[in-house]
């Protein structure tokens, strides 16, 4: 690959990056163009009617203790993804919710998955999910190249944290772009772990 074949990329992720460090919101930011089905319910989360589901990328990569992780490896349960930063201080506010709603459903089929954006160091990563005594997996993503990955409209880039929750064949299902409490988590994962 030349290097002019690598500057467009290299400045899209550039812009990437320098929109999450701007970005960390309290929520509230559409997801942009883009036909995702969501339809946005009063409490501020999106979803999608089963039929109309659009499937997650691929999601993979080393998480931020160094391991390899393939979201799609979780195919067949619930899966709650939930992109946050350890500079985020909505995304603190909101990780104790996370680590007890993923302790209490992981029995009923859900799996929670973090995508760590723009920390430059893993080890900011990871005083972060010790802090906050996360043990659900994350992947390391500095860069930012996960999030490019979601069709747009999906997710938007300014709004971290961003939490989407996939149905059991790995189609998105519902979509938070602002920082959750545990009834506004919960009352997202429950109808889809519902589902039949």
């Amino acid at each position: 690959m030349s290097a002019a074949s690598r500057t467009p990329l290299s400045a899209a992720v550039a812009v990437a990056t320098a929109l999450l460090l701007s970005a960390c919101t309290s929520g509230g930011v559409s997801g942009g163009g883009g036909d995702t089905n969501f339809i946005m319910g009063k409490d501020g989360i999106s979803t999608v009617e089963k039929g109309k589901r659009d499937p997650a990328p691929d999601l993979s990569g080393k998480t931020i203790d160094n391991k390899q992780l393939a979201v799609s490896s979780f195919k067949g349960k619930v899966v709650v993804l939930n992109v946050w930063g350890s500079w985020c201080a909505p995304c603190r506010a909101e990780a104790p919710n996370f680590q007890k709603v993923s302790t209490d459903l992981e029995a009923q089929g859900v799996q929670f998955v973090g995508i760590n954006v723009a920390d430059a160091k893993e080890s900011s990563a990871l005083a972060f999910e010790e802090t906050y005594g996360v043990t659900y997996p994350s992947l390391y993503d500095p860069s930012s190249r996960l999030m490019l990955r979601f069709k747009k409209g999906t997710l938007n880039l300014q709004a971290i944290p961003s939490t989407l929750v996939l149905d059991r064949e790995g189609k998105i299902a519902a979509r938070s772009l602002a920082a959750l409490s545990e009834e506004k988590l919960r009352s997202m994962i429950d109808p889809v772990l519902a589902e039949k």
